[in-house]
C-alpha cells in the first residue's frame, strides 16, 4: 500500500501547479513562434522547449548538482563563457567595413545607445534596483548576448525575463522601428540619396580589430571581454589567414553555444521566478528600449543632415541598434518605399554594426559603475 502511495506522489502529474500550466503554455507559444513566425527561432526553439521541460514536476533537469540544463547554466552561462564565445563568433561574422568607410555613422551607434538609459532611468521609477535596471536597459541595445552578459553578473534572477525581451523584441524589429522613424522624418527625408561608400583596403580591416580593442580596453576596461572576443573574431575573419579557424568560430562553435545558451536561458524560466509582475513589466520596459533607442539614432541622423546640407538620410540612425542586419534591411525596406532607386543598405549597416560595439561598451560602463 504505501509503494503505491508513494508511487502516486512521485507522480509529476499530481504535483502539477497552475503556474506550472502556464509556464509550460508560454514555452510553447515561445516555440510556435520560432516554428511557424520564424521569430528569433535559432534562440527562442531552445529557450521554448526547454521552459517546457524545467515546468514538468520532479523531473530535477535544472536542479544542482546534477541536472543537465543546471550544469549549462552554472558552467558555462554563470561563467559567462558562452556569451563571450558567441561575440567572438559573431566577429567572425562580421563585415566593418561600412563603418569604416564612413567613421561618422559610428556616431549614430553610439546615438542608439540613448534607449538603454532612457529604459533603465524608466525602471528604476517603478521601482527596480538600479542593477535590474541596468540589466533591462540594456535591451535596447537590441543585442541579446550583451544583456545576458550583463544580467548574468548584475542581476541573474531576472535573466529569463530579460533574455525572452530581448530576442523576441529583436524578431520584432521590422514592426516596431517603422512607425518610430516614420513618426520622426518626412518623406522627403527618407528619399535622400547618399553617395557610394570608398572601397576599404585589406589594411584597414585588419587594423580595425586590433585598435579597437587596444583603445576601448584603456578607455573602458569592464567592456574588454566582450569586445576583445569580438575583435579577435573579427581578425581572424579579415586576416585571411586562419580561414579555417574563423569558419569554425561563425558555424560550428556558433551553433554549439546558441544551442547551450537557449537551454540554459530556458532553465532559468520556471514558474516560480518568472510569473510576477517584475516580468511583464520587464517585457513592457523592452518595447521602450526599442522605440526609445531607435529615436535616439533617427534624431541624431536628423542633425547630421543637417549639418551635411541634405546629404545624410535620417533613417540611417535608426539602424543604430544593434540587431544586425534587420535594422539596415528595415531602413532600406522604408527609403525602397518612397524611392524604388534609392539604395542605401550598406550605408545603414554602418550604424548598425557600429550598434553592437556601442552596446558592448554600454555594458561595460554600467558594469564598472554598478558590479
Amino acid at each position: 500500500m504505501q509503494a503505491i502511495i508513494d508511487f502516486f506522489a512521485n507522480m509529476g502529474l499530481l504535483n502539477l501547479t497552475v503556474g506550472n500550466i502556464v509556464m509550460i503554455i508560454v514555452g510553447l507559444i515561445l516555440v510556435y513562434l520560432a516554428v511557424v513566425k520564424e521569430m528569433e527561432p535559432l534562440l527562442l526553439l531552445p529557450i521554448g522547449i526547454s521552459t517546457v521541460l524545467v515546468n514538468l514536476p520532479l523531473t530535477g533537469v535544472a536542479d544542482p548538482p546534477h541536472g543537465i540544463l543546471y550544469l549549462f547554466k552554472h558552467y558555462m552561462l554563470e561563467t559567462e563563457i558562452v556569451p563571450l564565445l558567441i561575440f567572438f563568433g559573431l566577429g567572425a561574422m562580421t563585415d566593418f567595413g561600412p563603418m569604416i568607410a564612413d567613421p561618422k555613422t559610428a556616431l549614430l551607434g553610439a546615438a542608439a545607445q540613448i534607449g538603454v538609459f532612457i529604459a533603465m532611468l524608466t525602471a528604476v521609477s517603478l521601482g527596480f534596483t538600479l542593477k535590474e535596471a541596468a540589466s533591462i536597459g540594456i535591451i535596447g541595445g537590441a543585442d541579446g548576448p550583451t544583456t545576458i552578459y550583463l544580467t548574468t553578473k548584475l542581476a541573474p534572477h531576472i535573466l529569463g525575463a530579460t533574455a525572452v525581451a530581448a530576442y523576441s523584441y529583436m524578431s520584432l524589429v521590422p514592426i516596431i522601428q517603422p512607425p518610430v522613424i516614420k513618426a520622426l522624418t518626412t518623406p522627403e527625408e527618407r528619399r535622400i540619396r547618399m553617395e557610394q561608400l570608398r572601397p576599404v583596403s585589406k589594411r584597414e580591416k585588419i587594423l580595425f580589430p586590433i585598435a579597437s580593442m587596444v583603445i576601448i580596453g584603456l578607455l573602458v576596461p569592464s567592456a574588454a571581454p566582450l569586445v576583445g572576443m569580438l575583435m579577435i573574431g573579427n581578425l581572424f575573419k579579415e586576416s585571411g589567414v586562419v580561414e579555417r579557424l574563423a569558419k569554425t568560430a561563425r558555424e560550428e562553435l556558433m551553433n554549439i553555444v546558441t544551442i547551450i545558451l537557449g537551454l540554459s536561458v530556458g532553465s532559468t524560466m520556471r514558474a516560480e521566478a518568472f510569473l510576477n509582475v517584475k516580468t511583464l513589466l520587464i517585457l513592457s520596459l523592452g518595447v521602450v528600449a526599442f522605440a526609445t533607442a531607435t529615436a535616439g539614432g533617427v534624431l541624431l541622423g536628423k542633425l547630421m543632415m543637417k549639418l551635411s546640407g541634405g546629404k545624410i538620410n535620417p533613417m540611417i540612425g535608426a539602424a543604430g541598434v544593434s540587431a544586425v542586419p534587420m535594422s539596415a534591411r528595415v531602413v532600406q525596406k522604408l527609403a525602397s518605399e518612397e524611392d524604388p532607386g534609392n539604395f542605401i543598405l550598406m550605408h545603414a549597416m554602418g550604424p548598425n554594426v557600429a550598434g553592437v560595439i556601442g552596446t558592448a561598451v554600454a555594458a561595460g560602463v554600467l558594469l564598472s559603475a554598478l558590479g
